[in-house]
């Protein structure tokens, strides 16, 4: 008797899933870079580009902007279309738009470059949602974590990359490194990543995607330019103004949709508010230190606290955080499984909280700083890589992308809001010492506690989770199909 015919041998599986993880977390870092690759060229720019300073902060604040609208809206269109497909439309206007960025000598060119790499930004929660589809459950844990993880990762080893070439090339070389990266990542995804064929189908909801970019592009841009305009002007005013009322009216349009962008009934599950009201706070606490340390660094040692190092320096003492957020990913996904994401959350948020308690500290040294920037990294490492499993565990696999898209969206959120409150602390809070006026180290000081504060904030959100829920069960439950089971 023949016999009976074999699938793949589980033995050749692991290379496979091995492989689509490792091109999607290289895709989330390359998108990630994007944060970070203009840090060293934003003093040079008023010159570079010939425009005043007040305008060369539109090459930051129109990529925010377009990060937040675009995130939500691929991350629906992922679940309807095609998830991979939504990946690679994101990195080819990756590309595009590091090559304008790349011929541009004007600032019209050089915000309408960065607008484009922006719109990418939907990468990371697709690779998340690609992941729950394609890979075996006993993998999606530690893949989800790294994937989550490579937000941070990109950013800060972008910085000590970026700077090297700054200080060694012409700085448009920046950018076409950019989209030699950008291409590789898309060559990546097209030839090794399958399709998902979990997609939810029916019709975009087009006033639902507007009222929501109208609502993100009011408040965020009230809050990147409130410290410029004023927080009392009448433009700041009326732009959060605007953003209450359109988010209200969205919110009413979104509950009575039939297909909705977001599906509210889902978001205001405990498991998913909660958690998306940590990631607030997580993304806050997390650029409290990209802010504060890098400042440190390159404070003229006159002031006798600064230590008055090259933006070089600041980049090899930011990098070591981004290694110890990827290390911490296995780590992440382990406590998870045993323990459940809720106590992997809350232990991220403690070790966040206790890096930041050092850092009122211990600022006085470049190991300092290496210590403090490397324990609130390994607490990122942690909470991040619990986040996507807490989502996943509580919405629909046809809804994967649109909820890890509104996750990363309210990091977002939290980011800006940091970078708003810091910035007027800084201001506020300076010395003068001949004709340099500085922010004093009692300013750096307050920021760091304050981000202590907000790790401690995080933690008391995720004591209102449900209980323990072992990571392996993210991907199924009495509604969903089991993660892995459209491989």
């Amino acid at each position: 008797m023949p016999d009976a015919p074999t699938g793949p041998d589980p033995a050749s599986r692991p290379p496979r899933a091995n492989t689509v993880v490792a091109v999607l977390a290289f895709a989330g870092i390359v998108v990630s870079l994007m944060q970070t690759l203009v840090i060293p060229l934003v003093p040079q720019f008023p010159a570079l580009l010939d425009a005043p300073p007040s305008d060369t902060t539109w090459v930051i604040t129109a990529t925010l902007l377009a990060s937040a609208v675009a995130t939500p809206v691929v991350g629906r269109l992922g679940d309807m279309y095609g998830k991979r497909r939504m990946l690679l439309a994101s990195l080819v206007l990756l590309v595009a738009g590091s090559v304008v960025c790349g011929l541009s000598d004007s600032l019209v060119p050089m915000i309408a470059g960065r607008v484009l790499q922006g719109l990418a930004s939907g990468v990371i929660p697709l690779g998340i949602s690609i992941m729950r589809d394609e890979l075996p459950a006993e993998r999606l844990g530690s893949a989800t974590a790294l994937m989550s993880a490579s937000l941070g990762v990109g950013g800060a080893l972008g910085l000590p990359a970026a700077a090297v070439l700054v200080e060694r090339t012409d700085w448009h070389v920046l950018f076409w490194v950019a989209a030699a990266l950008g291409v590789l990542a898309t060559v990546l995804v097209l030839t090794l990543v399958p399709e998902s064929a979990v997609r939810s189908g029916g019709r975009f909801d087009l006033v639902g995607a507007a009222g929501l970019s109208v609502a993100l592009l009011c408040l965020l841009l009230g809050i990147s330019k409130g410290a410029d305009w004023g927080w009392a002007s009448p433009v700041t005013i009326g732009l959060f103004g605007t953003a209450a009322v359109v988010l209200a009216l969205w919110g009413w349009w979104e509950l009575r949709a039939s297909q909705p962008l977001v599906d509210l009934r889902t978001t205001v599950r405990r498991q998913v508010l909660v958690t998306n009201l940590a990631s607030v706070v997580f993304g806050f606490s997390m650029f409290a230190q990209s802010l504060v340390l890098p400042q440190v660094l390159q404070t003229p040692t006159v002031t006798g606290y600064g230590l008055g190092k090259s933006l070089l320096t600041v980049g090899l003492v930011m990098a070591p955080s981004g290694l110890v957020m990827m290390s911490m990913s296995p780590i992440s996904a382990r406590i998870s499984r045993a323990r459940g994401p809720k106590v992997t959350l809350m232990l991220g948020a403690v070790v966040v909280a206790a890096g930041y308690g050092l850092g009122t500290v211990l600022i006085s040294a470049v190991w300092h700083l290496v210590l403090v920037s490397s324990v609130i990294g390994a607490g990122i490492g942690l909470a991040y890589g619990a986040m996507p499993a807490l989502i996943m565990a509580a919405v629909p696999v046809s809804e994967t992308a649109a909820a890890n898209s509104l996750n990363t969206l309210m990091r977002a959120i939290g980011t800006s809001v940091s970078s708003a409150v810091a910035g007027v602390i800084l201001a506020q809070m300076t010395l003068t010492f001949g004709a340099l006026t500085v922010p004093s180290q009692d300013a750096f000081r307050v920021i760091l506690a304050i981000g202590c504060a907000a790790a401690l904030v995080a933690l008391a959100c995720a004591a209102f989770l449900p209980g323990r829920r072992p990571a392996s069960a993210a991907g199924a439950s009495p509604d969903r199909a089991p993660a892995g089971a459209a491989a």
